[in-house]
């Protein structure tokens, strides 16, 4: 069934506009691995990258910026410190954040830590469909950062959530399936080699934060999203040598996309 009419195509094309116009500043608590890919990624939207992750400066800064993401992929008890206080302060700010339960479901700690921010009621859950099974209690995680799962094994794990925090959940697959209360959006598109440059999915998460600031639909947030870097991906994919060389032009190409151009290939069938 089509679902088009639960985010329409111009207002995903509205909300990149947005970002290279505003400039939202998003600080990022996020993988150690993955910092600057997911700076690279802002800037080249358009956006401004915060990598403010400490205990003592988290909250403040959370009260500040224009989005918070919290992502649990390398943790420990200080960076759970850290993204409690600045998901609570975020939330108390009324700032959006998004949370990226990287690896949530297989070890206890992250799981536990990712479980526990869910209580600030994120405004987007980004993962991968074992990891969205994860949280929300009905799996046990997938092969590392990878999904065992497909997307649509994922669906109603993610509609629980999504009436837990009434914010976004998306779930990244072939096809990437996102739902926020009673609407549900599929959007086809990407290339595979998203999954082999090493950060792509924080990378996305990040960007989602930028769209949360942008917008006060966090389901419009999610889409543009995943809809912007599933274009960049696919005029990256097609200049590309291989892994190498298409990290660097899915960066060139996700600054070149802009609302016109999103707006132009959400009309070929991809937003469904």
């Amino acid at each position: 069934m089509s679902r088009v009419a639960a985010v329409p195509a111009h207002q995903l094309s509205d909300a990149r506009t947005a970002v290279r116009e505003r400039a939202p500043l998003v600080q990022c608590l996020t993988n150690s691995v993955v910092q600057t890919i997911s700076a690279n990624v802002l800037l080249a939207a358009g956006a401004a990258p915060a990598m403010v992750d400490s205990v003592e400066e988290s909250a403040a800064f959370a009260a500040v910026a224009s989005a918070v993401l919290v992502n649990v992929g390398t943790i420990d008890g200080v960076r759970a410190s850290a993204m409690h206080v600045a998901a609570a302060a975020a939330r108390a700010a009324g700032r959006p954040w998004v949370l990226d339960p990287v690896a949530v479901g297989g070890l206890p700690l992250r799981t536990r830590v990712a479980r526990e921010l869910l209580e600030h009621r994120p405004a987007v859950v980004r993962g991968n469909a074992s990891e969205v099974l994860g949280l929300a209690g009905a799996g046990t995680g997938g092969r590392g950062v990878d999904s065992t799962a497909g997307a649509e094994e994922a669906v109603a794990a993610a509609r629980e959530l999504s009436a837990r925090t009434g914010g976004a959940v998306a779930v990244s697959g072939e096809v990437d399936v996102l739902v926020a209360g009673g609407r549900t959006v599929r959007l086809a598109g990407g290339s595979p080699l998203l999954t082999r440059t090493t950060g792509a999915g924080c990378a996305l998460g990040a960007l989602a934060a930028a769209y949360a600031a942008v917008t006060d639909d966090p389901l419009v947030a999610a889409a543009a999203a995943h809809a912007h870097v599933g274009l960049a991906a696919e005029r990256a994919a097609a200049v590309a040598a291989g892994p190498g060389t298409f990290a660097t032009a899915w960066v060139d190409a996700l600054d070149a996309v802009d609302g016109p151009a999103l707006a132009a290939a959400l009309g070929d069938g991809r937003l469904r």
